[in-house]
């Protein structure tokens, strides 16, 4: 008889919950400074505007080498010491913020967020690990979708909770960076008090290890270094799909100042549209990993699912091209909304796609290569789109729209190019 996921317990669901709460937290962190960042360049620091792009490229630098060094570092120490390692770096640097001074200028604020952004980077190769440690193939984009959901949720807390603490003067804006300790805190304590792997789980029931054991079983090898991950072909497959996190980027460090150059929405007209571009992410985040799982119930080949769900993630972008000739602004908003619900069902696929390929021991090491893959391509795009901008103005969304209409259907054939069936990799 067939055992269905209702009747197999339900534990590998609250190590979800920690993941999607430990995601939460790292986005909280990583969009305190976007949110407060008019108020500290105007009323506290002084920074210019390029003072200000300093201090964020030093993060997006820094979350490069991280992902591409604290995969290695998760796959080597466990998925349970590498994820508490991550948070615990994140979170110190998040409340080193509030020691920096309006002497040390932005060099201050560059350093925290450097050191942010090596910690916050081992946040998804950690949570990728467990979840193929934790879930079957058909269940880990659905899951993934869940957790990924996270970072929506912290985008959205982030700017309802800074106001109730910090004053428009920004009197206190410390406490900004020092609240979120609490959670951190939390977080690593429940970690380590629930998280084992499945198999020596003491409250793990026997046929809810069965259901997630059931896939073929893999080949058993010794950890992988990272360095030779890099000549493998569906490496760089991932590293492809990857390159879609330059939108994303766009999405949160230019998305008010478009809304603001083309609609003059100021800071209190664009929470709301914030929040509901965000809020919509989220319904793709899950929606987008529970589409894939439907598709191989069916009875699907994962090559088929994953790839048809990435297609129908793709056309559902294209739509934002239009968002900067619209003349409504709520049609604007929603257009956004629509790519950005799609960029987060693409990335919940994507990020399965290692697991769907590599052995267990090696998918840290693959999502932070790949993700730093996708965090230099969010550098460049952010580089040279400050440049359009300066050269084109306000003109400039049109170009930048229809890049990132168009970059997932060129990243889907590259995917299927490098990797046209999803053959489990032998290394």
């Amino acid at each position: 008889m067939t055992i269905t996921p209702e009747k197999i317990g339900s534990y590998r669901w609250r190590i979800l919950a920690l993941l999607f709460m430990a995601t939460t937290i790292n986005y909280i962190d990583r969009s305190i400074l976007g949110v407060l960042g008019p108020t500290l360049r105007d009323k506290v620091f002084g920074w210019t505007v390029q003072d200000y792009a300093n201090i964020t490229i030093s993060f997006q630098v820094a979350y490069a080498i991280g992902l591409l060094s604290m995969g290695g570092i998760i796959d080597k120490l466990g998925t349970k010491k590498g994820y508490t390692l991550s948070i615990v770096i994140w979170s110190i640097f998040a409340m080193l913020h509030a020691a920096v001074t309006r002497g040390m200028g932005w060099i201050g604020f560059a350093v925290a967020r450097f050191g942010l952004g090596i910690g916050e980077a081992g946040n998804f190769p950690s949570a990728i690990k467990t979840i193929a440690e934790w879930f079957p193939r058909k269940e880990r984009a659905f899951a993934s979708g869940i957790f990924n959901a996270g970072t929506n949720v912290g985008a959205i807390i982030a700017p309802l909770f800074i106001p109730l603490i910090v004053s428009s003067d920004g009197t206190h804006w410390q406490y900004a960076f020092l609240v979120t300790a609490v959670f951190s805190v939390t977080w690593i304590i429940l970690w380590n008090i629930n998280y084992q792997k499945p198999e020596l789980h003491p409250k793990v029931s026997s046929s809810e290890l069965q259901y997630i054991l059931s896939d073929p079983p893999e080949p058993v090898i010794p950890k992988i270094p990272w360095i030779k991950l890099f000549p493998v072909k569906e490496t760089w497959a991932f590293a492809a799909a990857k390159t879609a996190d330059a939108v994303w980027w766009f999405y949160l460090f230019w998305g008010g100042f478009f809304l603001n150059a083309r609609f003059g929405l100021e800071l209190k007209g664009l929470a709301l549209p914030l929040i509901i571009i965000y809020l919509i992410a989220d319904i793709g985040s899950v929606f987008g990993g529970y589409l894939s799982g439907i598709f191989i119930n069916r009875g699907w080949t994962v090559n088929k699912a994953r790839k048809m769900t990435l297609l129908i993630c793709a056309l559902l972008v294209l739509p934002v091209t239009m968002a900067p000739i619209v003349a409504n602004q709520w049609v604007a908003v929603l257009l956004i909304a629509l790519a950005a619900a799609a960029h987060q069902a693409w990335s919940a696929n994507v990020f399965t796609l290692v697991s769907d390929v590599f052995p267990k021991q090696a998918v840290a090491s693959v999502v932070g290569i790949g993700g730093m893959w996708g965090a230099a391509s969010g550098i460049i795009a952010n580089l040279a789109l400050g440049k359009v901008l300066t050269d084109a103005g306000p003109h400039g969304y049109v170009y930048a729209f229809l890049v990132a209409g168009c970059v997932y259907l060129v990243a889907l054939g590259v995917v299927q190019l490098i990797m046209p069936k999803m053959t489990p990799v032998q290394i």
